[in-house]
């Protein structure tokens, strides 16, 4: 295949993540005209970690942070945004890696882009933590954003799978707010 048609099939793949819905905000039946894609989710934590970089001079390499979270959801083209509510971590994180191979795999450079997805997973180096955590933090904040816009109640989820989990429900008795 011509490098051209490597750069547009691999632009047609991830543009699809702009129409991925997070799974979790359909579950929490967030009420709302549009909610969060995957694609937005990207570019939020993307956005977020550049911030956090700037205020608080960690000691990382920005950029990398900038690039695994850039490719962090690419499996969610092919296998889609599945929770830990639906299939184990170790389910998950199988079929992920294959798809992340197969969409990089044409890829001149896709070896060095899937370590680097791989080490996002493995949470070993100190960019890989800390695009994680950043990761953890956009979702915390998005939630809280829409709490604020109160287009989610706790109050509206009976037919929430999640909701019904027993750690969930722990947390939800508990009475602490989103």
């Amino acid at each position: 295949m011509s490098k051209e048609k490597n750069v547009i099939n691999y632009y047609v793949l991830c543009n699809k993540l702009k129409n991925v819905i997070r799974t979790g905000w359909l579950d929490w039946n967030v009420t709302r005209d549009r909610v969060e894609s995957i694609a937005e989710h990207i570019f939020g934590v993307q956005m977020l970690a550049i911030a956090m970089k700037s205020e608080y001079k960690y000691d990382i390499d920005l950029t990398k942070v900038i690039f695994m979270l850039a490719i962090h959801e690419l499996g969610e083209i092919i296998i889609g945004d599945l929770t830990q509510f639906q299939i184990t971590k170790e389910e998950k994180e199988e079929l992920e890696h294959k798809a992340v191979h197969d969409i990089l795999d044409s890829l001149i450079d896709g070896k060095y882009i899937e370590e680097l997805f791989l080490e996002f997973d493995e949470k070993k180096t100190p960019e890989a933590k800390f695009a994680y955590q950043c990761d953890k933090l956009e979702c915390d904040l998005q939630c809280k954003l829409y709490d604020e816009e109160k287009c989610v109640s706790l109050d509206n989820q009976t037919s929430n799978n999640t909701a019904k989990n027993e750690g969930v429900k722990k947390l939800l008795d508990s009475g602490i707010s989103w």
